[in-house]
């Protein structure tokens, strides 16, 4: 007889392999990290010996869930901010926070607490795309889990990293001495094609493939993403990144929500893994993967919870169970996606998806030893019927909880027995954890209460300290105006043509001042549309003084890119009314009596407001803009202007007492 380190035996075995072998009484053998035999009881007893023999008491025992998609450090941000669309909750609050607090300790701490989370609910492996990912495999390894983690590469600065070449000199580091670590898969994450420049895309594939591991994405996750990526550069997500190369590497590619059929023909072609989240999905509202499609088509499509922040927990059983009530409705076929199907997903599809099914996904000779106990006696989960053969996966996908999980195994390693965790304090990471949460609230709160710090927060502000002295006055007759600008005492530097759409945030504090969102559309020679530009701006409410004949000097306090829609910072800064103006503006910088102005000729279409001449000039001290304030009421009489005709209301104010806005 062969001798054994495990036998374990009276178990319904669901092995998940390719031919869904099952056995009871089955029994499965297990020496170091490795499984050694699968089959019935009766045959494994009387080829095996064991050093230790456990009963498994009737119990379901089969191959770990496998969690293709997750962020486990944002176990700390579970329900931080819910019920937002995607570009709310992700830019406006997690990445504002993520900013303030994020470090190696918040990373173990959120990593430790999710892992207590997956052992419960039967995950044996995971795929994790966070920052300081080395420390998120050094908490995983430490729980003893199986994942594959994946450094995160952004265009933009991020928690650990100043620019995206820091990321990725620190993912090649990482991956270079995880490489071969018995439970750790490295691998190099471009979080989305909306957050990468194409030179990033090729960048991370050549460090996956150079190294032979994983590449981890966000693909197709919204239909907005779709909309900007046709709208941009004339073509869906999928073939845009496999023209910069993404497809070089082994990718693992998250979500694909609004892929059509050739885009899956690619993903099938190059290899590439799916994880469908359908909880995230749902909550985001970002839609329903077409998963029928996909496993028609042959992908291997795996299932992931998503971040603990978008979902909000990491219950595969739940995942499992939702994936395929989904699937049923979004085709009208109750058919689809039967329980074999999905628990597939979850085991040995969702382990290939992560290009890890060599090692783990299902209970075969050789594979390593990643297994769980489920019980199907619970009150939730009775009469048990055995007419069918596949009522068991039945069971366990659509009456089997996380709860209903009593052993997991990995590697060989038991980490949880009779739900008692082995090599986690789950105890002190709940104190700890609510620690943070306290910390946060506080941060969050003190944010909201200012307009200011929540402009802050979206990161990419600027502190615009420079005064400006400024005159405006209304033209019965804009002609006049170009044809003064032709003349010798005028040098003019350069001139642009826009067309300006302006929203003006107004909040229930006066004190807070005006928010401006404008977009500005740079009109070219032929009256195309050459550039365009979005541009948040924060405006106090004072003035800081006047001069002769209605000469304004003020200051704008903050200027920000605007790198999202309209919608979103309605959303996010939660104005109390809106006003928007939409002009032409035609603008020269001049040089005039050795001193440079810009002249705005201004007409506004949206509301009738006519036609306006402005001219602008900074200024660093009093006495310049008192000398400036002169020469500005000089132009604008040399330009046409009458300067009984000063306005010193902003436009906006203008607008607003047109329509009655206070």
């Amino acid at each position: 007889m062969e001798q054994v380190d495990l036998l374990l035996t009276n178990a319904l075995v669901l092995t998940m392999d390719k031919e869904l072998h099952q056995y009871e009484p089955g029994a499965v053998t297990v020496t170091g990290d490795s499984i050694v035999a699968v089959g019935p009881e009766s045959e494994i007893r009387a080829t095996y010996s064991a050093v230790q023999v456990m009963d498994c008491g009737g119990k379901v025992l089969m191959p770990g869930m496998v969690n293709a998609h997750t962020h486990v450090p944002m176990t700390l941000l579970r329900g931080l901010a819910d019920d937002l669309r995607l570009d709310v909750w992700l830019m406006g609050y997690v990445m504002p926070v993520e900013r303030e607090f994020v470090s190696p300790d918040f990373v173990r701490l959120g990593t430790r607490l999710a892992c207590a989370e997956l052992i419960r609910s039967g995950v044996t492996c995971f795929a994790d795309m966070y920052y300081f990912e080395e420390d998120v495999a050094k908490a995983t390894a430490e729980a003893g889990l199986r994942a594959v983690c994946s450094q995160t590469v952004l265009k933009f600065s991020s928690p650990d990293a100043d620019s995206y070449e820091d990321s990725l000199a620190a993912a090649r580091d990482f991956i270079q001495r995880w490489k071969g670590h018995a439970l750790i898969e490295p691998s190099v994450a471009p979080h989305a094609p909306y957050t990468c420049t194409p030179e990033i895309l090729r960048a991370t594939a050549q460090l996956a493939a150079e190294f032979d591991v994983p590449l981890h994405t966000h693909l197709a996750e919204t239909s907005l993403e779709v909309e900007n990526m046709r709208k941009e550069n004339g073509m869906p997500v999928v073939p845009y990144v496999r023209k910069h190369g993404l497809f070089d590497a082994k990718v693992l590619a998250a979500h694909c929500v609004h892929v059509d059929e050739g885009e899956m023909r690619t993903l099938l072609h190059a290899g590439a893994g799916v994880a469908h989240n359908p909880s995230s999905n749902l909550k985001l509202a970002s839609g329903i993967a077409p998963v029928t499609k996909m496993i028609e088509f042959g992908l291997n499509v795996g299932i992931g919870t998503d971040g603990p922040a978008s979902n909000n927990d990491l219950d595969m059983f739940e995942e499992v169970r939702l994936a395929a009530f989904v699937a049923k409705v979004s085709t009208g076929d109750p058919t689809t996606v039967p329980a074999t199907t999905a628990l597939t997903m979850a085991t040995r599809l969702g382990a290939s998806a992560l290009h890890l099914g060599h090692l783990t996904g299902s209970l075969e000779a050789g594979k390593r030893a990643d297994l769980i106990l489920v019980n199907l006696t619970p009150a939730h989960n009775a009469p048990r019927f055995r007419r069918d053969a596949h009522n068991a996966y039945a069971q366990v996908v659509y009456a089997s909880k996380a709860s209903d999980v009593s052993d997991v195994m990995v590697n060989g390693q038991w980490l949880m027995r009779n739900r008692q965790l082995l090599t986690l304090n789950e105890a002190e990471l709940l104190a700890q954890a609510q620690e943070y949460a306290h910390r946060i609230d506080t941060f969050l709160i003190e944010r909201e209460q200012s307009v200011l710090s929540k402009l802050v927060a979206l990161g990419g502000s600027i502190e615009e300290e420079s005064f400006e002295v400024q005159i405006k006055v209304k033209l019965a007759d804009p002609a006049p105006v170009q044809e003064a600008l032709r003349r010798p005492e005028v040098k003019i530097v350069y001139q642009r043509h826009y067309h300006q759409h302006d929203n003006y945030f107004y909040f229930s504090d006066p004190s807070q001042g005006r928010l401006r969102y404008r977009e500005d559309e740079f009109i070219g020679p032929k009256g195309e549309v050459a550039n365009s530009r979005a541009r948040l701006t924060l405006i106090g409410t004072a003035r800081e003084g006047g001069f002769k004949h209605n000469v304004l000097l003020s200051r704008s306090r903050y200027l920000a890119p605007a790198t999202n829609s309209l919608r979103f910072y309605r959303e996010y800064f939660k104005p109390t009314s809106v006003v928007p103006l939409d002009k032409v503006r035609l603008r020269w910088l001049v040089n005039f009596q050795d001193t440079d102005f810009y002249v705005n000729l201004d007409h506004f279409e949206n509301p009738n407001l006519g036609d306006y001449l402005e001219i602008k000039s900074s200024t660093w001290s009093r006495s310049d803009a008192e000398r400036k304030a002169k020469l500005a009421t000089e132009l604008i009489t040399f330009l046409g202007g009458s300067l009984r005709k000063t306005i010193t209301r902003d436009y906006v104010e203008i607008a607003g007492k047109k329509k009655g806005i206070r």
